[in-house]
């Protein structure tokens, strides 16, 4: 599906971005992971490299752009090309309006939207020389519906969504792809850490009545950086068990 295909995946280190990783790796790809913790990420690049995968560890900050620049400028050098983005990282800061500080509406778009952007940026510079390449988005099902407490990272993914359909329509000409996926609940650390009945009333809401996994998302990206989704480009696919349809 993606055998020898060079991808950066930006907060690989943990969660979602570790088993995106994991699944690009597990087809052949070649992964550079990105993250501000450079310890966690040279850690799980060791793994991979145990596995058997050429891959490399780049700290990076993805809203400075000198930093994306060179992130980009290290995975050409170690591997010729770039094939597939999968812009990852992603914070909260969540607190309802009335009481959300300016300076974290400021940090969540900054790295949710901004990140993406820059990385993007950078990536359609190499993939449109190359004439091909992926790009995937990990969006959010509440940007989509909304959430209470949420009004910045809604937002943000909100406005990556809408970043996706633009520059698809940009790079379509140059057989560059970008899509977005967009998880529903999702079974993490932090989920883990609360108490049954409160992750019971979460399942709940969700029609297939259970919280997705981390490689239900991998799946998603898997398919969409593959050969096979070469004639899909500007879609949101959801991954949320159907809870917003």
């Amino acid at each position: 599906m993606v055998q020898d295909k060079v991808a950066i995946v930006t907060g690989a280190s943990r969660g979602i971005g570790r088993s995106i990783s994991l699944a690009l790796a597990s087809q052949g790809a070649k992964i550079v992971a990105v993250d501000i913790d450079l310890e966690a990420t040279e850690a799980f690049v060791a793994e991979l490299k145990a596995q058997g995968t050429e891959a490399i560890a780049v700290p990076g900050n993805v809203t400075v752009a000198a930093d994306v620049e060179t992130l980009f400028k290290v995975a050409k050098e170690a591997f010729e090309r770039v094939d597939i983005l999968v812009n990852n990282a992603g914070i909260t800061r969540d607190a309802l309006l009335l009481r959300m500080k300016e300076e974290d509406w400021d940090a969540v778009l900054s790295v949710n939207l901004k990140g993406a952007f820059l990385c993007s940026r950078a990536a359609a510079k190499l993939m449109s020389k190359q004439r091909s390449g992926r790009i995937i988005n990990i969006a959010s099902v509440v940007g989509q519906m909304g959430n209470a407490g949420q009004a910045n990272y809604c937002a943000s993914k909100a406005g990556l969504m809408g970043l996706t359909r633009s520059n698809a329509r940009e790079l379509a000409k140059r057989n560059v792809t970008v899509n977005a996926v967009a998880p529903g609940f999702i079974a993490t650390a932090m989920t883990d850490a609360l108490p049954e009945e409160k992750r019971q009333e979460l399942a709940a809401q969700i029609p297939l009545e259970r919280l997705g996994s981390a490689e239900d998302i991998a799946h998603a990206v898997l398919f969409l950086a593959s050969d096979q989704a070469g004639y899909i480009t500007g879609q949101v696919l959801g991954v949320n068990g159907g809870m917003y349809m």
